[in-house]
C-alpha cells in the first residue's frame, strides 16, 4: 500500500518530537529541574505555571508534599500487587521522597517545556493514529500505532510517578527505556510506510552479525550509562568530589568505558567492509556519530561534567540507537559473501 507524502512526513515529525522529548528530559536532568513542577499533568495546579513564588499559597510545600505522599502510597500498592514488596517498602519508608524543594521559576519553566514537548509528541502520535484509522485502515499498522500510542500514554503516567517519587533513580531508568521502546516502534512504523525505508540494506555475513552485536551492546551501554549517572548523582548528594568519582563508581563505570571502545572497534570493521562494498550512508552516519559520542564521553570523564556535554552524550547515544534500529530492521544478510 502507498501512503501519502503528507502522512509519511507527519509521522517523521512525530519521531522528531519524540526525540525532542528525550533531549528536553536530559536538559531537565542536568539542570536539576525534575522537581520544578511538583504535580502532574498540571504544574503547581495550573496549566501555565507560575513565574513567582508570590503566586503560590504560603503552605504550598505542605500541600504538594501530602499529594505526593498519597501518590506514593498508591504506587506502592501497585508494586506490592506485582510482587515488588521490597521496592514498595523502600518507597513508603523513605522520608526524603516527601520533601518539597523551594520554588525556582527557572527550574519550573524548564520542566514545563519538557512536558510541552511530551504533549506535542503525544498529540502528534494520536493525530497520526486517527489519520490511519480513517484513511488507511490497515490492521497491522493500527495495532502497531495504537500500541505505541498507549505506551506513550503510559510513559506520561509513569512520568508522574517519577515526579511523585522525588526522582527515585530506578524510575528514571525505566522512564528512559520506555522512551527508547517508543522510538524503536515508531521507526518500525516508518519502515512500513516510508518509501525511503522499505528498501532493504544488504549486509555481508560479518557486517550483519557485527551490527546485531553493536545493537545489543548499545542498549546495554545506555543502561550502564544511566546507572553511572545515577551513581554520580548520589555521590554528589553526599559531598563526594569529582576527583574521587572514578574510585567510587565501581565496575559499572569501567564496563561502560570499555564497551564504548569495543563498539568503536566493531563498527570500524563494519565501516571498513561497508566502504569496500555497498557504501551504505546509514552505516557511515553511525560511525561518525559514534566518534562524536566517544569524544563527548572522554570530555565527561575528564572535564567537570559540563551540562551541555552531558546532553550531547545522551543525544548521540539515542541517535546511534535509532540508526542501528533502522539498520537492524532493514538489514538483510547477503546469501553470497
Amino acid at each position: 500500500m502507498n501512503y501519502s507524502k503528507t502522512f509519511v512526513r507527519f509521522n517523521w515529525l512525530a519521531l522528531v518530537l519524540i526525540y525532542l522529548v528525550v533531549v528536553a528530559g536530559s536538559f531537565v536532568r542536568i539542570t536539576g529541574s525534575g522537581m520544578g513542577c511538583p504535580d502532574w499533568p498540571k504544574c503547581f495546579g495550573q496549566w501555565i505555571p507560575p513565574s513567582d513564588v508570590n503566586e503560590l499559597p504560603d503552605n504550598y510545600k505542605e500541600i504538594y508534599s501530602k499529594k505526593r505522599e498519597k501518590k506514593i502510597a498508591k504506587f506502592s500498592k501497585m508494586l506490592d500487587a506485582v510482587g515488588l514488596n521490597e521496592t514498595a517498602k523502600e518507597l513508603r519508608n523513605d522520608p526524603e521522597l516527601t520533601k518539597e524543594e523551594d520554588f525556582n521559576s527557572r527550574r519550573t519553566w524548564t520542566e514545563y517545556v519538557n512536558r510541552l514537548f511530551g504533549f506535542l509528541a503525544g498529540n502528534a502520535m494520536l493525530a497520526a493514529f486517527i489519520w490511519l484509522l480513517i484513511k488507511y485502515r490497515r490492521r497491522k499498522l493500527i495495532v502497531l500505532a495504537g500500541f505505541n500510542l498507549l505506551l506513550m500514554g503510559f510513559q506520561g503516567w509513569f512520568g508522574s510517578i517519577v515526579v511523585a517519587s522525588n526522582l527515585v533513580p530506578w524510575t528514571i531508568t525505566v522512564h528512559m527505556f520506555l522512551a527508547l521502546v517508543i522510538i524503536g516502534l515508531q521507526l518500525y512504523l516508518m519502515r512500513i510506510i516510508s518509501p525511503s525505508q522499505r528498501e532493504p540494506i544488504n549486509l555481508t555475513k560479518w557486517s550483519f552479525y557485527l551490527i546485531w552485536t553493536c545493537f545489543g551492546i548499545t542498549i546495554y551501554q545506555m543502561f550502564l550509562g544511566t546507572q553511572v549517572r545515577e551513581a554520580i548523582d548520589e555521590l554528589t548528594k553526599i559531598g563526594v568530589g569529582r576527583e574521587a568519582w572514578t574510585d567510587e563508581l565501581g565496575i559499572q563505570f569501567y564496563i561502560h568505558r570499555s564497551f564504548s571502545w569495543l563498539v568503536l572497534l566493531l563498527l570500524t570493521v563494519v565501516a571498513f567492509i561497508n566502504e569496500r562494498g555497498a557504501k551504505h550512508k546509514a552505516l557511515r552516519a553511525t560511525y561518525i556519530i559514534l566518534a562524536l559520542e566517544l569524544l563527548s564521553g572522554v570530555l565527561l570523564a575528564n572535564a567537570d561534567m559540563p551540562g551541555l556535554i552531558q546532553t550531547s552524550h545522551l543525544i548521540f547515544a539515542t541517535i546511534i540507537f535509532g540508526i542501528l534500529t533502522m539498520v537492524v530492521i532493514r538489514g538483510r544478510r547477503e546469501l553470497v559473501v
